[in-house]
């Protein structure tokens, strides 16, 4: 057998080792590609749950947010129930901070969260109930007082005893027969008549409420205010030169509607025109019948 020369040997080994890195580099980088790959698909998999557990997140924060402000405009004439509402509007607050502090990628923590938005939204439900049975209750007391009367025209000895008896059912019945509001909202809109939280681009505000369904109340028209201020506590005024009387001294308004209210529920809409600017900060605005105030609610413009 023929001697292999020792420098074709070499060539030979060299061009053999060079063909099996070229095997090795197309190798590996078959293998970087199908991570690149796998890395992207599992990034954008990962980028949709986390922008859907944000959306859940939004979600729940609006919720607590709609059920914070529906305990803060549900009031009573009820002593009792006005304790309860402050100790559940303490609750709904330390819920909207937790939900605030808490990263929406947390879903055990979210549903805790979704299970307490049920727990306090059937404690509001349970609160309207009571108040309703005591708004029927003084309907009894109305009718209880109609009876009175007609037999303090009969009873010529006890005169004195049902008269005060009188002016306790009265007491009662005036109390329940307050117009009250719910759901007080403001937004502001631009030029399209838009949503906005932009004060450059605000153009008008509504403020949005419901005078409460009230067997009691008064029947007829009825006119409800807006005192809006702004970020450095100025009245704003559209020129309509709405006022009215409140502790017996006349008030200057915002904006002001009337409607008619025959004892069901009215939802209305107030609108504030031809304000010159709007500056950014924190807008209160109250909300007054001639009777007080109804409610209040606050518009963050940036």
């Amino acid at each position: 057998m023929e001697k292999e020369d020792p420098i074709a040997r070499l060539e030979r080994e060299k061009a053999e080792k060079k063909k099996s890195n070229g095997f090795a580099v197309v190798a590996l980088s078959i293998i970087a590609v199908g991570l690149a790959v796998a890395l992207a698909i599992i990034g954008t998999r990962d980028y949709k749950m986390v922008k859907e557990l944000e959306a859940d997140k939004a979600d729940l924060t609006e919720r607590i947010g709609q059920l914070q402000e529906d305990f803060a405009n549900l009031s009573s004439d009820y002593d009792s129930i006005n304790s309860q509402l402050d100790s559940s509007r303490e609750e709904v607050a330390i819920l909207v901070n937790r939900i605030k502090t808490t990263e929406a990628t947390n879903r055990a923590k979210m549903r805790q969260y979704e299970k307490e938005l049920g727990t306090l939204r059937s404690i509001m439900r349970n609160y309207l109930v009571q108040i309703d049975s005591l708004n029927q209750q003084n309907q009894k007391l109305t009718a209880e007082l109609s009876s009175t009367k007609k037999n303090l025209a009969a009873a010529t000895g006890k005169n004195e005893e049902l008269e005060a008896q009188n002016k306790e059912y009265a007491a009662k019945v005036a109390t329940g027969s307050k117009i009250k509001a719910r759901g007080i909202v403001c937004k502001a809109y631009n030029g399209s008549d838009k949503v906005t939280d932009r004060s450059s681009r605000v153009r008008r505000l509504a403020v949005e409420l419901s005078l409460v369904e009230n067997d009691l109340a008064k029947r007829g028209p009825v006119t409800v205010y807006l005192r809006v201020k702004d970020p450095d506590g100025n009245l704003l005024l559209d020129g309509t030169n709405a006022s009215f009387t409140l502790a017996g001294e006349a008030v200057a308004a915002t904006a002001s509607r009337e409607v008619d209210y025959e004892g069901a529920e009215v939802d209305m809409i107030i609108y504030v025109n031809d304000i010159p600017q709007f500056e950014k900060g924190v807008y209160t605005t109250e909300v007054y019948s001639e009777a007080g105030l109804l409610g209040e609610t606050e518009l963050v413009l940036r």
